[in-house]
């Protein structure tokens, strides 16, 4: 077996900001490609000559392929990182990938529908496989006690920085439309205003960020791929002692299920349902993402007081409120209500989801659940988005009525959290095995 061991030294005010820093570096991919711009012009531009329904399922196929990629590689990339101490260089090389395949989206016009679902694919990938190993870092930044704090900074600064990345878009979108171009023209720009943004803001996590653990070579030379392996067999060989990890895992993939329809269909919904153009769009996730930055912050700061468990509970009876107020939206009003408690119930929510994992992870061992952690979110991303394109191609183009299954599994997602017991799973992960 391989002997781990952590830096004495605490981590820096300098380094806890580069770690915040990637999430404001990586928001503009999931705010610009998966939620605002590239999703609804996929739909409407990339593959208009499908039909809507048919269009919508192509998406969310995309979608689920990206995340079926994640959700079989994350756990044991993330054991192989730590057994390895090497999250350092795997973050570098997602992010470089990442930044790579969505500037190459440029070359993704009206047709090319083949094309833009491969780039789409492997970039979703890349971001995904570092949103994972990045917050694998936070156990090591923080206390069980800040982490929360830490967490809700994270989600808060990168809120601002997906702002950032619309504004840029927004700015551009409005003089190319000033100058008589069409979307097929001026969205691909967009893509590459995302992919530099992103490379320039990551370079103070890059720069920054300490890899804090050290791992000693083993006596059998086992290789990294097989340790990996072994090291998440043994994580779910050992489930019956972290079975409020496990029992938070189930109900965490009900609910993002919900949240994932939303960051990648709230765009579609809102152009196809409610008329909106891009410009209204952008505007609108604008709003989302200062309301979601709130909301970060302010539950960041709430879970160090009452628990994890609870704030989620707090951002799911939202969620719930959002979805009723955006089904039974027929004006602008109503939808601007809805699309304000999403914002703040997103920022929550998430923060308090990864701040939870991190409290109920064993010392060593960041990587690995935090590859479970990724695991469980790319599932939802699979189930959720699939379920209510399925629902569209169902109903012949009827996004209202598929927005009822998104009402389900927040229902359902906070029904299952009840059995989570945070005291008890904080208190298993200082168990050294």
């Amino acid at each position: 077996m391989a002997a781990f061991s952590h830096t004495s030294e605490p981590a820096t005010r300098r380094e806890r900001f580069a770690w915040c820093m990637y999430d404001f570096a990586n928001s503009g991919y999931t705010t610009v490609i998966l939620t605002a711009i590239f999703n609804a012009y996929f739909v409407g531009v990339i593959a208009a000559e499908s039909g809507n329904g048919s269009a919508t399922l192509l998406w969310t196929l995309t979608m689920a392929a990206a995340n079926a990629l994640v959700l079989l590689s994350a756990p044991v990339v993330g054991a192989i990182a730590d057994y390895s101490g090497a999250k350092k260089r795997f973050l570098t090389a997602t992010t470089v990938g990442c930044v790579v395949f969505t500037a190459l989206l440029y070359f993704a016009g009206p047709g090319d529908i083949a094309l833009a679902m491969a780039l789409v694919i492997l970039a979703t990938f890349m971001f995904s496989s570092g949103e994972n190993l990045i917050a694998a870092f936070l156990p090591e930044i923080s206390t069980p006690e800040t982490m929360g704090r830490l967490s809700g900074y994270g989600w808060a600064l990168g809120y601002f920085g997906g702002l950032l990345s619309l504004v840029l878009c927004l700015v551009y979108v409005t003089h190319a439309e000033e100058q008589g171009l069409s979307a097929a023209e001026y969205v691909p720009v967009t893509n590459l205003i995302v992919a530099v943004l992103f490379g320039l803001a990551a370079l103070p996590t890059l720069l920054w960020l300490r890899e804090r653990v050290t791992v000693s070579a083993t006596a059998n030379g086992a290789s990294l791929i097989r340790a990996g392996f072994q090291r998440l067999g043994a994580t779910w060989r050992q489930a019956r002692q972290h079975t409020d990890l496990f029992r938070f895992l189930a109900s965490l993939t009900t609910y993002y299920a919900g949240i994932y329809i939303v960051i990648v269909l709230a765009a579609v919904y809102a152009q196809e349902v409610m008329g909106f153009q891009t410009k209204d769009t952008i505007i609108l996730i604008m709003v989302v993402n200062v309301t979601a930055a709130i909301g970060a912050f302010l539950f960041g700061h709430l879970q160090d007081r009452i628990g994890s468990k609870r704030c989620i509970a707090i951002t799911l009876l939202i969620w719930i409120a959002a979805i009723v107020c955006a089904y039974f939206a027929v004006d602008e009003f109503l939808f601007w209500v809805a699309a304000n408690l999403i914002g703040t119930a997103l920022g929550g929510a998430q923060s308090a989801g990864r701040a939870l994992v991190g409290q109920f992870t064993p010392e060593g061992r960041q990587g690995e659940f935090f590859g479970l952690w990724g695991l469980a979110t790319k599932l939802s991303a699979i189930i959720g988005p699939l379920t209510y394109g399925g629902m569209v191609y169902v109903f012949a183009g009827d996004h209202r009525t598929a927005l009822l299954s998104t009402l389900a599994f927040f229902v359902a997602g906070l029904l299952m959290l009840a059995a989570v017991d945070e005291k008890r799973g904080r208190e298993m992960a200082k168990v050294v095995y």
